[in-house]
C-alpha cells in the first residue's frame, strides 16, 4: 500500500491535472475486459479507455505483432517518404474494409486513400484542412453540443460552450445548427466547405439523431457541393454495432475520420477520402500537411493485428447482439429505479441517463467501488457512458447488471 499511495502522491505532483476528480485507479496490468491494480484489486472496464480496448486490453495478438515490429525498426522518416511495408500493409486493408462499408450503405465504391495520424483531434484538423484546400472555401458547419477534439480548429467546430469560451477567438466562418433538426439544413449553402457531423455524439451524452436527419445532411452537402466530413472516432470499428456508425443510415461521407479503437491500444488514428480530394495535400504546394509520427510502424502493426481480430471474431456483429442484451438489461433497471431518465444508444454505445448530477456521481462511485468502471461524458452531467469492449461475454455483463443493481439501491 506503500508504493500505492506514493505513485498517488507523485501522479499529482508531477503531472497537469485535468480534474480535481481523478478515477486514481494505480494500474498494475490489463487483459481481455479487466485492470488489475498494485493495490490487489481488479476491476470490470465498462467504458474501454473511451471507446479504445473494443478488442480488449493487451490483445496477444497485438501484443505479439508490436513484439515483432519492434525487432524491425522503429520510427524511420516521417510519413509519405519512405516505403513502410506494415504501415503500407494496414493502409490496404483499412481501405479495403471502409470501401465495404460504403458498398453496404449505398452500393458506391470509391476509390480511397488513408493518411494516417496520431490522434482523432488530429484526424480531425486533417480533415477540415483538406476540405478547404479541395474547394477553395472557407466555411464550415458543425452542430450544437458537439465534440471533435481539443486542438484550435478541432475546438473551432465543438459545439460546447464550456470548452470554446476560454480559448476565443478561435476558427472564424463557423455555424453551429441544432444537431438532429433537419428544417435548419437549409443554412448550408454554396459557402460552405464542409459540414462535420458525429453520427452518434458522444460527450453530448450519446445523443442518437432521428433516421431522418442523416440522410437529409448527405442530401444537402451534395446539393450545394459541401463536403460531409464524419467523425467516427468514436463511433468506429464495430462500436455501434456495425463496423461504421454511417452505415446505421445508409449514407457515406466524403472524408471519413478514425481513432481511438483503431491501434489497438495504441495511439493511431487519420481520415480517408477519395484520391482526388487527397490530391488537394499534394500540389499547390506539395508538402502543405505533414506529421512525423503519424502512422509509426508499431502502431500501424498493433492496427493491422486489430482489425484481423476485429474481423475474424465478427466483432461489430456481436456488438450488436450482445449491446442488444445490454441495453435491455439497462432498460429493466430504468423501470426499476425512477432516478434513470433513459436509456439509449446503438451496440455498445450507450448513455444512463440520470435525474441529477449528484445520483450520477454517486452511481459512478459506488460501482468503482464495487470494481465496476463505469464514466461520465464530458461535462454531459447527467449521463453515465456505458462502453465495454466489444469482447465482453454475456457473464461479464450478467456480473455489471449485478454490481449496476447494488448501485441503484444504495
Amino acid at each position: 500500500m506503500q508504493e500505492v499511495e506514493s505513485l498517488r502522491r507523485k501522479f499529482l505532483r508531477y503531472l497537469a491535472q485535468t480534474s480535481d476528480e481523478p478515477m486514481n485507479v494505480v494500474v498494475e496490468r490489463a487483459e481481455g475486459c479487466w485492470i488489475y491494480s498494485k493495490d490487489g484489486k481488479r476491476y470490470l472496464d465498462f467504458i474501454s479507455g473511451i471507446a479504445v480496448t473494443n478488442i480488449g486490453h493487451r490483445h496477444p495478438e497485438v501484443v505479439n505483432a508490436i513484439h515483432e515490429q519492434v525487432e524491425r525498426y522503429l520510427h524511420t522518416m516521417v510519413y509519405g517518404e519512405f516505403v513502410q511495408d506494415v504501415q503500407v500493409e494496414l493502409a490496404e486493408r483499412l481501405v479495403e474494409i471502409v470501401q465495404e462499408a460504403f458498398r453496404r450503405a449505398s452500393g458506391q465504391a470509391w476509390e480511397l486513400q488513408y493518411y494516417p495520424t496520431n490522434s482523432g483531434t488530429e484526424a480531425n484538423e486533417g480533415a477540415l484542412k483538406l476540405s478547404r484546400k479541395f474547394t477553395g472555401r472557407k466555411k464550415f458547419v458543425a452542430f450544437k453540443n458537439s465534440f471533435h477534439g481539443d486542438t484550435m480548429g478541432s475546438l473551432s467546430v465543438t459545439g460546447r460552450e464550456v470548452y470554446r469560451q476560454p480559448f476565443l477567438p478561435l476558427l472564424a466562418d463557423v455555424e453551429f445548427l441544432p444537431f438532429g433538426d433537419v428544417s435548419s439544413l437549409e443554412r448550408i449553402d454554396e459557402e460552405v466547405a464542409a459540414v462535420i457531423c458525429e453520427p452518434i455524439q458522444g460527450e453530448a451524452g450519446i445523443i442518437v439523431p432521428p433516421d431522418e436527419f442523416l440522410p437529409a445532411l448527405r442530401k444537402r452537402c451534395d446539393e450545394v457541393g459541401a463536403l460531409l466530413i464524419l467523425d467516427e472516432v468514436q463511433t468506429g470499428f464495430g462500436r455501434t454495432g456495425k463496423w461504421f456508425a454511417f452505415e446505421h443510415w445508409n449514407i457515406v461521407p466524403d472524408i471519413l475520420t478514425v481513432g481511438k479503437a483503431l491501434g489497438g491500444g495504441m495511439p493511431l488514428s487519420g481520415f480517408l477520402a477519395r484520391r482526388e480530394v487527397m490530391r488537394a495535400f499534394a500540389e499547390n504546394p506539395p508538402l502543405c500537411h505533414v506529421t512525423t509520427f503519424g502512422g509509426h510502424p508499431v502502431n500501424c502493426a498493433a492496427a493491422l493485428a486489430a482489425l484481423k481480430v476485429m474481423e475474424r471474431e465478427n466483432l461489430p456483429q456481436k456488438a450488436s447482439v450482445t449491446g442488444e442484451k445490454l441495453k435491455s438489461e439497462l432498460q429493466r433497471l430504468a423501470g426499476k429505479f425512477p432516478q434513470i431518465v433513459e436509456v439509449r444508444g446503438k451496440g455498445l454505445m450507450l448513455g444512463l441517463e440520470f435525474e441529477t448530477k449528484g445520483q450520477t456521481q454517486t452511481f459512478v462511485k459506488r460501482c468503482l467501488d464495487m470494481g465496476l468502471i463505469v464514466g461520465g461524458t464530458l461535462h454531459t452531467e447527467k449521463v453515465v457512458r456505458i462502453a465495454p469492449p466489444l469482447v465482453v461475454s454475456d457473464e461479464e455483463i450478467a456480473w455489471a447488471i449485478s454490481v449496476m443493481e447494488k448501485a441503484l439501491e444504495g
